[in-house]
């Protein structure tokens, strides 16, 4: 009789997560074409969701849009995106995020986030980098019940502004996790 116990449903969790985490997430062949249309209604959408993120557009120095980040988690969980560093309104190079998280979770989830690089150094930072880990000087803000961000508080010290929005899906639980940013092609 085949019996599964708790160990076996884990390493096949674990062994599911490569293929979840690329599901609905490719870009498609017309590589940057597609992307930068994406990008362009990710932050539309943000733009209409929330009214405030143009103010942080307006002081920032460049965001990097990542239109859809998938997450899967089964106690060891990660994710993946694609997405555009937009400075001035135009695209100047393409990333891709990868993370990975350990701890009590359950779940996938899909959503769009932006940073925002409110310093010239900062910016700099992300794009000399040979890849790029988000920090302690990351503010996060979430907005997932439509409410105003405020970037004149504690936003408005902040080198990165990272705002998380659009969020589907269902994940439990609480991980710790890490995101790296590296430069592609598309």
């Amino acid at each position: 009789m085949n019996r599964f116990t708790r160990r076996g449903f884990t390493l096949a969790g674990l062994a599911a997560l490569p293929a979840l985490a690329a599901c609905s997430n490719a870009v498609g062949s017309r590589g940057g074409e597609t992307l930068d249309a994406r990008v362009d209604a990710t932050i539309e959408h943000m733009y209409r969701t929330i009214p405030s993120s143009r103010e942080l557009a307006d002081k920032s120095m460049g965001m990097l849009v990542m239109p859809l980040q998938t997450e899967v988690g089964v106690i060891i969980g990660g994710g993946y995106g694609k997405g555009a560093l937009r400075v001035n309104g135009a695209t100047i190079d393409y990333y891709s995020s990868t993370h990975a998280n350990f701890g009590l979770q359950f779940g996938a989830q899909q959503y769009a986030h932006v940073l925002f690089f409110m310093t010239q150094d900062a910016l700099d930072s992300f794009r000399h980098s040979r890849g790029w880990a988000l920090g302690a000087d990351v503010e996060y803000v979430f907005n997932d019940a439509g409410e105003n961000l405020r970037a004149e508080s504690t936003t408005g010290l902040a080198p990165i502004v990272a705002v998380v929005f659009g969020q589907a899906g269902l994940k439990i639980g609480a991980s710790l996790e890490g995101v790296k940013y590296n430069r592609i092609i598309p």
